[in-house]
């Protein structure tokens, strides 16, 4: 009830400019408005909070410091009210009038001066405030100070450019905005809309938000809590209920920094990797808040691409949280948050691989072709993703890794490089050719099973000074191991390889005697510097140009082995014979190698050769 006369004021300039990029440009979103309200309710609770601990007398001091939201479907009116610290006449003309004298600027400034830090206050009540006329066709503040004596006042305008105060009787400590809703708007005097709305950005609010007399924030900001009094449920349930999910997270990560950046973090990994199940890419899931108001669900920016498989919740306050509360301008915070957050998480994986390496091979089996993705892609974090990669090789049990730190380790004096082969499993490369030489002279060998592998190896390219090196590959030196009996001599290997190449013609590039094979008789190299076999398999499946380029190869044969004795012997007395066995020979080495297209000669090679039995 009025006791006075309205009195009319012209809002200042800068307030009518603000307006104006408020409601046509600043928001993408109108639901924004209500996560604004509610956090200036917030802060003039905190506020109030604060006061209480410095001054006797508080006006109407029995009120709960909670938030209220009613909704009116009919009269599409939405209202929010709180019990904090209010406002005088002269108060609602500096906060809502003027940008200069911002009363949440004010408070903050005199915290500041005298030394105290709050975490808990959040924003600035002369920006956010003006959010309501994005859907407003008029909004109306009831306000009352907490100092006793003061009189209540009604502030109302429809954003035109200018307001009306006047005194208004029975009202309550704390504030209380009436917004009536333009008619296309009017969805947000519906229950079920801000109760979702209210969920999403305001569900960790420090006070009870009631909306139609219901709680709406039953799930306390985890983050902000000490570790030492969270129980693993806890952790359960809040991870549940921020990600969405039903089973229970693999590892979890809670941690707080001051330096560089104020930061509480709350990380958690799922028990699954979806994407490995064939489902669609995984989208930035931390959460980004600034004391304890939601920023931003889905930040793509706050953590690396290969990261994406975090859960969580990401709460820093040195974010501004005026203008850039939704768009997040200042765009080198966000790369300070990112490489503080990443390196944090990589520490805790290498404290998991170190103190429980069993926990963390399981985490790898799921997970690890994030990890490898960052390796390759992430220059800035590479040394430590290199150091979390793990591999099964040669010197392993079937399902045991190692790291690459671990295989330095291992590794003799003489020995520069570390070598890798890759491969489908476990078992093609054990059974193919390119293995031999090296088990023959103890050198390990890694084993690389994804076609990610190879793309990961070349642009690591080495570690801890080894030159990281395809087994595989043509230019691979291997130490010389004593010559057996019953070889060829060099002299009829030579005349032996002269012949095959000449037989062969462009479908290979060199013929030679290998150091490298044991019990098999060849073995093919490939001739292509810029293209592996598995990166030609993965051009052609791409339809990529060049992967139907001519296929050219090393050809290397053993000596030892007695289909080339037997070759040798038939080449001078049977040529077409032998021919059918070089080309037979050139097509199995393929078919290890990776390299066959297509099988179709081969198959009628085959049945010719068998007519000859």
């Amino acid at each position: 009830m009025s006791t006075s006369t309205p009195q009319k004021f012209e809002f200042q300039a800068e307030i009518k400019q603000l307006l104006d990029i408020v409601i046509h440009s600043l928001y993408t979103e109108k639901e924004i408005f209500v996560r604004e309200l509610v956090s200036n309710a917030s802060d003039a609770l905190e506020k109030l909070r604060h006061t209480q601990l410095t001054e006797k007398e508080i006006f109407d001091d029995k009120l709960d410091l909670e938030i209220n939201v009613t909704t009116d479907d009919k009269a599409k009116t939405i209202t929010l009210q709180d019990f904090g610290i209010g406002m005088s006449r002269e108060e609602l003309v500096k906060n809502l009038g003027t940008i200069a004298h911002s009363g949440s600027k004010q408070f903050l400034k005199a915290l500041g001066e005298g030394g105290a830090k709050n975490t808990n206050l959040i924003g600035q009540f002369g920006v956010g405030f003006y959010s309501a006329f994005m859907v407003a066709k008029s909004v109306k503040v009831y306000s009352r100070s907490w100092r006793a004596g003061e009189p209540g006042h009604v502030w109302s305008s429809d954003g035109s450019g200018s307001y009306e105060i006047e005194e208004s009787e029975g009202e309550r400590r704390g504030t209380k905005i009436v917004i009536e809703l333009k008619d296309e708007c009017a969805e947000f005097a519906q229950d079920s809309t801000i109760k979702d709305i209210l969920e999403r950005y305001s569900a960790f609010v420090s006070f009870p938000i009631n909306l139609n007399g219901k709680r709406v924030n039953t799930v306390q900001a985890l983050w902000l809590r000490s570790k030492n009094e969270i129980k693993d449920e806890e952790y359960t349930e809040f991870y549940k209920f921020q990600a969405h999910a039903y089973d229970e997270p693999r590892l979890r990560l809670h941690f707080s920094a001051d330096a560089p950046l104020s930061i509480n973090a709350l990380l958690f990994v799922p028990k699954e990797n979806t994407e490995k199940l064939g489902l669609s890419r995984l989208e930035p899931s931390v959460s980004l808040y600034c004391r304890k108001v939601l920023i931003d669900a889905k930040p793509k920016e706050l953590l690396p691409e290969w990261l994406r498989f975090l859960k969580g919740v990401v709460d820093s306050e040195d974010l501004p949280l005026n203008i850039s509360r939704e768009t997040m301008q200042d765009k080198s915070l966000i790369e300070k948050l990112n490489k503080v957050i990443a390196k944090r998480f990589l520490k805790f994986l290498e404290e998991e691989a170190k103190n429980r390496p069993d926990a963390y091979a399981e985490f790898y089996k799921e997970f690890g072709i994030f990890l490898k993705e960052g390796a390759a892609l992430d220059y800035t974090h590479k040394d430590a993703l290199v150091k979390l990669l793990r591999y099964e090789s040669s010197l392993t049990e079937k399902g045991k890794t190692t790291s690459l730190a671990d295989y330095v380790s291992r590794m003799g004096a003489e020995q520069k490089e570390i070598f890798y082969l890759n491969g489908p499993n476990r078992a093609a490369i054990e059974s193919g050719p390119y293995l031999e030489g090296f088990k023959a002279r103890n050198l390990e060998v890694l084993f690389c099973y994804e076609p990610v592998d190879e793309y990961v190896m070349n642009n690591v390219r080495e570690f801890d000074g080894k030159k990281l090196t395809a087994a595989d590959h043509a230019d691979v030196k291997l130490a010389d191991l004593p010559k057996p009996e019953g070889a060829l001599s060099e002299a009829d290997t030579k005349t032996l390889a002269t012949w095959i190449k000449e037989t062969l013609g462009e479908r290979v590039a060199e013929v030679k005697a290998s150091d490298r094979l044991v019990d098999s008789p060849v073995l093919a190299l490939n001739a292509d510097k810029f293209m592996s076999p598995h990166m030609r398999r993965m051009m052609k499946a791409m339809n990529k140009e060049g992967a139907d380029s001519p296929l050219r190869v090393n050809l290397e044969i053993n000596p030892r082995h007695a289909v080339i004795k037997r070759l040798f012997e038939t080449h001078t007395t049977n040529a077409d014979r032998a021919k059918l066995v070089a080309e037979q020979l050139l097509d199995n080495a393929l078919i290890s190698a990776g390299l066959m297209d297509d099988a179709t000669a081969m198959v009628a090679r085959l049945n010719k050769l068998l007519e000859t039995i």
